[in-house]
């Protein structure tokens, strides 16, 4: 969920795998470690976020992937990894984390870093915007394989990730060939 405009994103920890010991993992407490005592995702997390609270590291820096269909992954930027904590979400407990988004650095030059308020991460809801107005599928080429979501107007230019009108669905291909200039 993102929240703040954008700029801080609450994510929802690993759900158990299912197995036939556990065939609805939607119904069991996510797990902090796996029965044989070694840290699950969720785990390394919560330590990671845990030890930035009480100032003993710095945030840990993550790269974010949101599910869009099934086999459809986005990339939504990096960012800080800065609390956790549990909640009790029906019968069962879930890990909560609180992200901030950081521009991605390695993209833009020291000379042309963006300000703090403009954010690469697209939204879900523009995202499924984009995908069903693009049929899913390259506007370039029509292939339905290696997609992305690219910026019309360049983010590194200043190209808004707010509203689908600045959002297409490329393949890769046509995405790197374009870079960051305006087609």
């Amino acid at each position: 969920m993102l929240e703040e405009d954008g700029i801080v994103l609450i994510y929802e920890g690993h759900d158990e795998p299912k197995t036939k010991e556990i065939p609805y993992p939607k119904q069991v407490d996510q797990p902090l470690s796996t029965r044989s005592g070694r840290l699950t995702q969720n785990g390394y997390f919560h330590d990671a976020a845990q030890a930035y609270v009480r100032s003993e590291a710095p945030p840990a820096r993550v790269r974010v992937y949101e599910k869009i269909k099934d086999g459809i992954w986005s990339y939504n930027g990096l960012f800080n990894l800065v609390d956790s904590w549990t909640e009790t979400n029906g019968n069962r407990r879930v890990f909560k984390f609180k992200l901030h988004s950081i521009p991605d650095e390695t993209s833009l030059p020291s000379t042309e870093r963006l300000p703090i308020e403009q954010r690469r991460v697209i939204s879900s809801l523009v995202k499924l915007a984009v995908w069903k107005r693009d049929g899913g599928a390259c506007i370039q080429c029509g292939s339905k394989q290696n997609l992305h979501f690219d910026h019309i107007l360049p983010y590194s230019k200043g190209g808004t990730s707010v509203t689908e009108e600045n959002i297409q669905l490329l393949c890769m291909k046509h995405n790197i060939q374009k870079g960051a200039k305006l087609l």
